[in-house]
């Protein structure tokens, strides 16, 4: 056989052995691995190319003519190899990648209001049904809002720096965080004065008030409702009416309240009031005290000097106040032991309390 036809055959077995081996390979890395073994600069075409130099001159252009044709055959077979496993590959990633939409997605809980954030809508709903406007004032209060429209006196305790975060203030008048919603009290008064009208005038203000104390039962920062309101010959009996329908609302059964002779700066007469103990009936328990009555807010009759304050004659018109701490409502209702669980964000708390 002639040098020449030597090196054909070897190229007709090298590129059936190459079309076999690209059209089996099973990824495209083992393509990459082949192209390297059959086409590279130290590949197996490489090698049998070495023995074109062996021949006579006329004879080259034959076989280049031929060398050609199989590098032009295994370039096709491996761009047509290469388009295959590429396709398979894609059609592998999809479908490992494939998410089933008929199966039920992963639940995550839903986000909740806060349980004392709840309790505080839930009692100015009550109140708003009851004919009440919702009125709101600033947190930071000066001291003729918060103390002295009040009636409170310049000597009171309540104006300590122990029960009251006082702010530095280069004005004249001092300003502090207010210790109760009762200054919402004398701005909605006065502003329904100056808009130009006259009582009746019944408003429920919700909002958060702030003391130096902190316990089992108290909070440095704390939620108040005031209510009030201010008609001729207004009295204790609709004070009394008032309240037994909103706390047996709230509670959602009847309940039993009574009023105790109590003193507030800024009412006159006062009253303590308390309701039937909800967890035992009244037949008392430990969280009674074994009494039957659990004292809730205070209340009473606007102080003359109040309706003064803002401008309203006391002669003609009088009026009913009450606050009540929206936490101290919710853990009676909800039979929480322990104020500062609303504030320490305990997960477990809070799921019980269906927040989150």
């Amino acid at each position: 056989m002639s040098e020449i036809e030597s090196l054909k055959s070897q190229l007709e077995v090298l590129q059936s052995k190459a079309l076999d081996a690209f059209s089996q390979a099973a990824s495209l890395n083992d393509l990459q691995q082949l192209r390297v073994h059959y086409l590279g600069k130290k590949g197996e075409l490489t090698e049998v190319l070495k023995g074109v130099g062996k021949l006579p001159p006329e004879e080259r252009p034959v076989i280049g003519q031929f060398v050609n044709r199989t590098k032009q055959a295994l370039a096709e077979a491996l761009d047509l190899a290469e388009a295959e496993l590429a396709v398979k590959a894609k059609s592998e990633r999809i479908e490992a990648e494939r998410i089933d939409v008929t199966l039920p997605g992963r639940s995550s809980p839903r986000g909740a209001l806060h349980p004392v954030q709840k309790g505080l809508d839930e009692m100015t709903e009550i109140f708003s049904q009851m004919g009440f406007q919702v009125a709101e004032g600033p947190e930071v209060e000066d001291e003729f809002h918060n103390f002295d429209a009040l009636n409170i006196p310049p000597e009171h305790p309540a104006r300590a720096m122990h029960d009251t975060f006082f702010i530095k203030n280069a004005g004249d008048q001092p300003l502090l965080l207010r210790t109760h919603t009762s200054p919402v009290q004398i701005r909605a008064m006065k502003r329904f004065l100056e808009e130009g009208h006259e009582p009746p005038l019944a408003v429920v203000a919700p909002g958060r008030v702030y003391r130096c104390d902190y316990d089992v039962t108290h909070s440095p920062m704390f939620h108040q409702v005031e209510v009030f309101k201010v008609d001729r010959n207004v009295s204790m009996a609709h004070l009394k009416g008032v309240l037994k329908h909103f706390l047996s609302t709230y509670f959602g059964k009847e309940v039993s309240i009574r009023l105790r002779p109590h003193y507030f700066p800024f009412t006159e007469p006062s009253a303590e009031v308390d309701i039937g103990c909800v967890f035992c009936s009244g037949k008392g328990c430990r969280i009674c005290k074994n009494s039957g009555w659990i004292e809730v807010l205070g209340s009473g009759m606007i102080h003359p000097h109040v309706l003064k304050s803002v401008g309203i004659d006391s002669d003609e018109y009088s009026g009913f106040a009450f606050g009540l701490g929206v936490e101290r409502l919710v853990m009676l209702k909800q039979g929480i032991p322990d104020l500062r669980l609303f504030f320490e964000n305990d997960v477990r708390f809070l799921r019980r309390m269906g927040a989150m």
